[in-house]
């Protein structure tokens, strides 16, 4: 059995963990942490959990978290880069689900995240785990910079299409729609339901921390600069990421068919039939990416419609598909579950 940590265990990706593991097969549940919590049941917090965790949080001690065989990082930026270290150099693999590894570009993580880099010498050895794109690196991996609930719909979204230089890499658009568990589980103004209800705004749209991940991941596939405008929006559900993607095409295809036979082999990455149109409860708790691609009128605009939970695969679901790679499950081991309706 793998004995699993996770620092960090009261928010909602730290939940969404736990509900995961809980029913994984390789795993035991070791230690789960939280300095605010320390002493409470897990199950009292999340009531979902009982009888399936018996765990109490705990502070997060160095010398309990290094029992584990491998630590999810459930926390804020920064938190991770604090303590990911010490505990590899104990012989414990690191899974972050912040966002301290996934930019190999120091000042350029800095200045989106306005705070200093404290393990920079960490940057270069963290394997970005976008599965899809990266699995035989991380294979082999101590340390995963698992990529944001944006990231992995855009980058799914646009793969295939710039994997074979179809289209013109200057001019992406990524058009994101999230729902309010995006914004973590904390008090907020802009969560209440008296805030999000009944409406919808894009946000954050001179920039967000999310484009320079995106747009990392998409130099690495076309080698060379990509030109992306990428807009946030919030609506007013719990789950979900719906992407709409757009390009313009310089050479033909059966763009269909590319679809198909790039994600073929993929276990998560559903490709849908020509004229479809995904919806975000297809995926609801499910650690799935639903495509479907468009090309209005026959036009040079491909339209790519992507969609995740912005909890599962986009953030606990794709953590715990890395760990079964590291450790050499099956990748699907404790994440074949069926979405919910309604």
């Amino acid at each position: 059995m793998v004995k699993v940590g996770i620092v960090g265990g009261t928010g909602y990706t730290g939940v969404e963990l736990l509900r995961l593991l809980a029913k994984h097969p390789g795993v035991a549940l070791t230690v789960i942490t939280s300095r605010s919590e320390a002493g409470l049941p897990v199950a009292d917090m999340f009531p979902n959990l009982r009888g399936h965790v018996d765990l109490v949080f705990s502070e997060p001690h160095v010398d309990n978290l290094a029992q584990c065989d491998v630590v999810f990082y459930a926390t804020p930026h920064g938190v991770a880069m604090a303590g990911a270290g010490e505990l590899l150099a104990r012989g414990v693999k690191v899974i972050d689900l912040g966002a301290d590894f996934r930019i190999k570009d120091i000042p350029e993580w800095e200045k989106w995240y306005g705070m200093s880099h404290t393990s920079a010498e960490l940057v270069d050895e963290a394997v970005y785990g976008l599965p899809e794109l990266n699995r035989e690196a991380i294979k082999n991996a101590r340390l995963i910079a698992c990529p944001g609930c944006y990231p992995t719909a855009v980058q799914l979204g646009f793969l295939p299409l710039l994997e074979q230089g179809l289209v013109d890499v200057d001019h992406l658009i990524a058009d994101a729609k999230s729902g309010v568990s995006g914004a973590g589980r904390k008090a907020s103004v802009g969560a209440l339901l008296c805030e999000t209800s009944e409406s919808f705004k894009a946000y954050a749209v001179p920039g967000h921390r999310h484009l320079p991940e995106i747009s990392q991941g998409l130099r690495q596939v076309v080698q060379g600069e990509v030109g992306l405008t990428f807009v946030p929006h919030l609506t007013p559900m719990l789950r979900g990421i719906h992407a709409t993607l757009y390009a313009t095409l310089t050479g033909d295809a059966d763009l269909q068919t590319l679809y198909e036979t790039r994600y073929a082999g993929e276990p998560f990455v559903d490709v849908l039939p020509l004229g479809a149109h995904p919806e975000t409860r297809s995926v609801k708790g499910a650690n799935t990416c639903r495509l479907a691609i468009h090309r209005p009128q026959g036009g040079r605009t491909v339209v790519v419609l992507s969609v995740i939970d912005n909890l599962v695969k986009g953030a606990a679901g794709q953590a715990v598909q890395n760990m079964n790679i590291m450790f050499g499950f099956d990748e699907i081991t404790g994440l074949d579950h069926v979405a919910l309706l309604p």
